[in-house]
């Protein structure tokens, strides 16, 4: 678990927790994906992306005086041999904008660096404008069109690099 102080933070940005998460976060994780997105991942590929020995999921959390910690977004990657593939980031609508997904893309490409990743690459929506300026601003290059990849909305992705 890294926590995220004020004080460590450029800007005095929320204290957020960043762990990976265990089968006991599939309710608030669920929750998470169906207001984040039109078509949420499936518990069932949650499940499988918790079994797999390359892939994490990260969690970002922000602690609340009065219940516990409440769930801001995730991130799902893999990293094999040296690259690191970014598979979904998503952040709760109403914390939108407050640094949850930069915090959590920071950790992930902290972890390739880590593990002597080389590259890092992801797919992002066409018309995810937010995304694209965070990627950008990370250091990641749009390298190609993956035509229809969002199929069930017929959205192309833009396929993104960041050389480490």
């Amino acid at each position: 678990m890294r926590r995220m102080r004020e004080d460590s933070v450029p800007h005095g940005k929320p204290d957020f927790v960043i762990r990976q998460m265990t089968v006991a976060d599939m309710p608030a994780v669920m929750a998470l994906e169906k207001q984040a997105f039109r078509n949420p991942w499936s518990p069932e590929l949650l499940q499988r992306e918790l079994q797999h020995e390359w892939s994490t999921i990260l969690l970002v959390e922000e602690e609340l005086k009065e219940g516990g910690p409440l769930l801001l977004g995730l991130a799902i990657f893999w990293i094999v041999h040296d690259e690191v593939h970014v598979l979904n980031v998503a952040t709760a609508p109403e914390h939108r904008r407050r640094g949850v997904a930069r915090a959590v893309m920071d950790e992930v490409l902290a972890r390739g660096k880590n593990r002597r990743c080389t590259l890092a690459t992801l797919e992002v929506r066409r018309s995810n404008e937010g995304a694209l300026q965070l990627y950008k601003s990370l250091g990641f290059r749009p390298v190609g069109i993956r035509p229809n990849y969002y199929v069930d909305e017929g959205e192309d992705a833009i396929v993104m690099v960041l050389d480490f």
